[in-house]
């Protein structure tokens, strides 16, 4: 498989491409240089600020200190940048407080600015309505969007096989009622189910309990596939002399699907379980742009892209739409690599 999967050279870069995002969900609070709660409604909507790499002809990496003035107009205030006023960036620098891995407390941060706060000074991607930090922010939203994915996936893996191989390997009544319950699940048309039980979560809960609701709503919807999947396979293994054996020596048939059945094709199960978490990832984004997902103080790729559903907020301040970027790169990355996985476990392929 590994051979095969190595000359898909789109499998590849899509497999880089993929593990560096799950690096940024391992590492967010440490590549997030301000708090991405941190709000100042004074610096509504700045524009992404560059950085300078250069000072006086030698590596100085700085960014210009923002001036706020009141336009005598709109009565807004606005920030401009001052070439006089240089703030050096530095690496490895202090900040906020967070636990990297979730266990270490430390407040080292990749980037920063010397001789002031980074909330207030550094603004690499701009800020949102509210004045945070959108950097800091999609960091955070990618924590929270990929660990759903893989989370519902292993949900929705977990029933697929269990449900399908029951389904494959009894048959009978069994076989008949699962078959029919999928069929109703996937009648239903997907969005309009979503919304239905994302709608009826309780106003009340917390960012934790809404976290988990959606991921059991997500997988609840997409176990069915790969269900029918492992149904067809099971019932053409199921007759085979390795099965027969294992039954002979008194093998139950929840063991004969963990350790005979499921291993013989566990390939396969992978190649699908890889296709799988894109549409997980989707569905996390589609339910939390309408507002049906998380919600905040929730951070993810969909909450972040609430505020880009304003065509007249877009117009004025288009860095709004940016976390749509890594939601179309995840995507693709995922989807070349699914079709090489694929492609590589096909034991009739060339």
């Amino acid at each position: 498989m590994w051979w095969r999967f190595r000359r898909h050279k789109l499998a590849m870069a899509g497999t880089v491409i993929v593990l560096l995002f799950y690096l940024v969900v391992l590492v967010a609070p440490f590549l997030a240089y301000a708090d991405p709660s941190a709000s100042e409604a004074q610096r509504s909507l700045l524009p992404p600020q560059r950085i300078h790499w250069f000072a006086d002809g030698r590596w100085a990496p700085h960014v210009y200190g923002l001036v706020g003035k009141r336009d005598p107009m709109t009565f807004k205030r606005v920030y401009t940048p001052d070439p006089a006023l240089k703030i050096p960036v530095r690496l490895f620098t202090q900040g906020f407080e967070y636990r990297l891995f979730g266990l270490v407390p430390t407040t080292r941060h990749l980037i920063g600015v010397e001789g002031a706060r980074p909330e207030d000074t550094l603004f690499v991607l701009g800020t949102d309505e509210q004045g945070r930090d959108l950097w800091s922010r999609l960091m955070y939203g990618t924590q929270t969007s990929l660990t759903i994915g893989l989370v519902g996936v292993a949900f929705s893996l977990v029933l697929g096989v269990m449900l399908g191989g029951v389904s494959g390997l009894y048959g009978g009544a069994v076989d008949s009622v699962i078959q029919r319950v999928i069929e109703i699940v996937r009648s239903i048309p997907t969005i309009p189910l979503w919304m239905g039980l994302a709608a009826a979560l309780p106003n009340d809960w917390t960012v934790m309990q809404i976290y988990f609701a959606i991921t059991i709503i997500i997988s609840l919807v997409g176990w069915t596939e790969l269900a029918r999947v492992v149904r067809g396979r099971f019932l053409s293994l199921r007759e085979e002399d390795f099965v027969t054996a294992a039954e002979l020596s008194g093998s139950s048939q929840m063991s004969i699907i963990i350790h005979h059945l499921v291993p013989s094709f566990l390939s396969h199960i992978i190649a699908a379980t890889t296709l799988a978490i894109p549409a997980m990832i989707i569905s996390e984004t589609s339910l939390s742009f309408l507002g049906l997902g998380l919600r905040p103080p929730a951070i993810s790729w969909g909450v972040l892209l609430q505020q880009a559903q304003n065509i007249q907020a877009l117009a004025i301040s288009p860095w709004l739409l940016i976390s749509a970027v890594p939601v179309i790169i995840v995507i693709l990355a995922l989807n070349f690599m699914g079709d090489g996985l694929r492609d590589a476990a096909d034991p009739y392929g060339h």
